[in-house]
């Protein structure tokens, strides 16, 4: 039987089914809410429909941010891995040589 998530946004329950595979759904729920949470402190005013979608467009923008850093920062990761590798190779070669 396929696990359903729930989550709570603003009093509204939501309910999802989480693919097969990736993270923790539970984990990825608290992730969430830490972002809205964030988000809510940022925009600092009392909760109308208006603010909840703004919070939440807020929320999902820092939360876009942080991935495209980290997705930055592994893209240069790889490259310095690639390049370690690439220097450690020849040196090998030269060794055997």
């Amino acid at each position: 039987m396929d696990e359903i998530v729930k989550i709570k946004v603003f009093g509204e329950e939501f309910r999802f089914r989480p693919e097969k595979q990736g993270a923790d759904p539970e984990q990825i729920v608290e992730f969430l809410n830490h972002y809205i949470l964030m988000a809510e402190e940022q925009i600092g005013s009392k909760t109308s429909d208006k603010n909840k979608i703004a919070i939440l467009l807020l929320a999902g923008m820092n939360m876009s941010k942080d991935f495209n850093d980290l997705k930055n920062e592994h893209t240069r990761l790889e490259e310095y891995v690639v390049q370690r590798t690439s220097s450690l190779i020849a040196k090998i070669n030269n060794g055997l040589h």
